[in-house]
């Protein structure tokens, strides 16, 4: 048995020391075009600006040291996420000071303030910084970009805390929960996740998280749920306990987005891996502690122009069912990884040249080949996790964010998947299923219309004859507090508008709705009312057979909810 060393002191997160006010959706915010997912993305990085190297150049406008450690501040908590920490540019355009100091600092305090078309949020006009920090910014960004420090096993095995020891933990479940229904809901500005009974509709455990919680995610068997911050934060949380509650915590980095468990067959949860945005790299982790193994670096060479990239992030990862793998997407590069995990320390890896910029997908309804968005590319990359390989390219609308995806089959061209886009209104279905309908394999098979662009999810389930598409990022509040709903069985027939937002009852906000979720059975779907911070928020519940409204989830504690992932369907990828 592997020895295990157990931190003592509790784990320091920097990131929820920095000032207050970080969250997305407070305010109006432009998102239409190439860059709409710099709202969703781009704001907060939560890496430590006192762990950087400054460099005051004399070539950009004068500013002091306290302002240029307060600018330094903003951009990590804000702008990082889809600039780059080096200001390379991905979903957000580069701000490297080559670029920025050819635009005048009136042009820069303008695009800061009132944003852009093209998917820059309005900071100043939304009260996100004020006019004195839009005009600290704009001189900002015409300097050097500070360098940030890399992230090692010396630096993980630093935060590593064991709560919980495994031979401490409940030989069974000691609640009365019926944790297939269970919903784990992402607090984003709270640093916490909600853990809330699909049954009974009531909070079983509010869990202290790093800040803004990006997925959840459940072990094969359903016990465990594996959360992570984009501070790099993650939180093993045991389900089986009176109250579930933290077992296990490790901070990986210094922000990121991905987590995921072993499900092969005769591996179930015995690793857990990580991806960061930075430092660029991904980590394999002991699956029932978080004990760090293994680093990998992910900086390398493009796909396209075969040049060297020194931020490559790390965007979403699966766990493979044909062989014990992990699928690693890698955004800059444009490469799909295939993580052999059978020897940890003499590592496989399979590099897929795909197309950039990676970002997220999920699995066909045969859960062989994953299908994932390279969103600046405008295409889906459908990668056979059998056989090792990239089956296709296939071009879509712009800026395709499914989410997941959704699988269903259509009456026509029989088994598809469907993503929405953050750039137009265009729902793509694509044809799945290469030996019952190869003319269709890999095509856009038939294009849907929706409410508008902005759309970050796209959700259906194998017991609905629904489709729901949300636009959250749009321009309108019309259309972003509310959601599309289509008929599975005729396609050609109008969608459905269903006024989220207004169903929940809020006072002021922007209340974006996001992310259908469907529970277990599949006849209820949950939705997000993503208010700000300092505003009421909800869940709302919707009977999928009557497209009504069922309950509506209101509580102090229900601060800036985004995500929802329920427990049976992520851990059987049902979508």
């Amino acid at each position: 048995m592997r020895s295990r060393t157990i931190a003592t002191a509790p784990v320091t997160l920097c990131a929820l020391t920095l000032a207050a006010g970080v969250a997305f959706g407070q305010g109006g915010t432009t998102v239409k075009g190439s860059e709409t997912e710099t709202a969703y993305g781009g704001a907060p990085s939560a890496m430590s600006p006192t762990g950087t190297k400054d460099f005051i150049s004399g070539e950009g406008p004068d500013m002091t040291h306290e302002e240029f450690a307060r600018a330094k501040q903003i951009f990590f908590e804000r702008c990082a996420g889809c600039h780059g920490v080096l200001r390379k540019g991905a979903t957000g355009k580069p701000l490297t000071p080559d670029i920025t100091r050819e635009k005048s600092l009136d042009y820069l305090k303008v695009f800061i303030n009132f944003g852009s078309p093209a998917g820059m949020p309005n900071w100043g006009t939304s009260g996100e910084l004020t006019a004195e920090e839009v005009d600290m910014m704009a001189r900002y960004i015409q300097h050097e970009p500070p360098l940030p420090p890399e992230y090692g096993m010396e630096d993980m095995r630093s935060t590593w805390v064991v709560n919980v020891p495994p031979e401490q933990r409940p030989t069974k479940q000691l609640n009365d929960i019926n944790l297939d229904n269970v919903f784990s809901v992402t607090l984003r500005d709270s640093g916490q996740i909600a853990i809330i009974d699909g049954d009974t509709k009531e909070f079983v455990a509010v869990v202290n998280t790093g800040y803004a919680v990006h997925i959840s995610r459940l072990s094969a068997s359903g016990r465990y749920l594996y959360v992570i911050g984009r501070d790099a934060k993650i939180n093993l949380i045991d389900l089986w306990m009176e109250t579930p509650d933290t077992v296990a915590t490790i901070k990986v980095g210094m922000e990121a987005r991905s987590v995921e468990t072993s499900k092969y067959k005769g591996w179930e949860d015995k690793f857990a891996i990580a991806g960061t945005y930075w430092p660029p790299q991904y980590v394999v982790m002991d699956g029932d502690t978080l004990e760090p193994l293994k680093i990998v670096s992910t900086r390398g060479m493009t796909v396209d122009t075969q040049e060297y990239h020194p931020e490559p992030r790390v965007a979403a990862i699966v766990a493979s069912h044909e062989h014990p793998e992990f699928i690693v997407n890698v955004k800059e590069t444009g490469k799909v990884l295939l993580v052999n995990y059978e020897d940890i320390e003499n590592l496989k890896v399979t590099s897929i040249d795909a197309a950039r910029f990676l970002h997220d997908g999920g699995w066909d309804a045969t859960k062989r080949y994953f299908l994932t968005a390279a969103n600046q590319s405008n295409k889906i990359a459908v990668i056979d996790s059998r056989d090792g390989k990239l089956s296709s390219l296939v071009d879509v609308g712009k800026i395709p964010h499914p989410g997941r995806g959704a699988n269903f089959v259509d009456p026509e061209f029989g088994p598809v998947w469907a993503t929405s886009h953050l750039g137009d209104e265009s729902i793509a279905l694509i044809g799945t299923d290469p030996e019952g309908h190869p003319d269709q394999a890999w095509k856009v098979v038939r294009t849907l219309k929706g409410q508008g662009g902005g759309s970050l999810f796209i959700k259906t389930h194998p017991n609905s004859s629904n489709l729901y598409v949300d636009t959250a990022l749009n321009p309108d509040a019309k259309i972003s507090q509310s959601v599309a709903v289509f008929d599975l069985k005729d396609l050609s027939a109008p969608y459905k508008v269903l006024p989220i937002a207004d169903w929940a009852g809020l006072g002021e906000g922007p209340k974006r709705v996001v992310q259908p979720e469907y529970n277990k059975a599949g006849d209820e779907v949950w939705f997000s009312v993503w208010n700000g911070k300092d505003q009421e928020s909800a869940l709302v519940v919707v009977d999928d057979t009557t497209l009504e409204l069922k309950h509506v989830i209101k509580d102090a504690r229900l601060v800036t909810p985004t995500g929802k992932f329920n427990v049976y369907n992520t851990v059987y990828d049902v979508y």
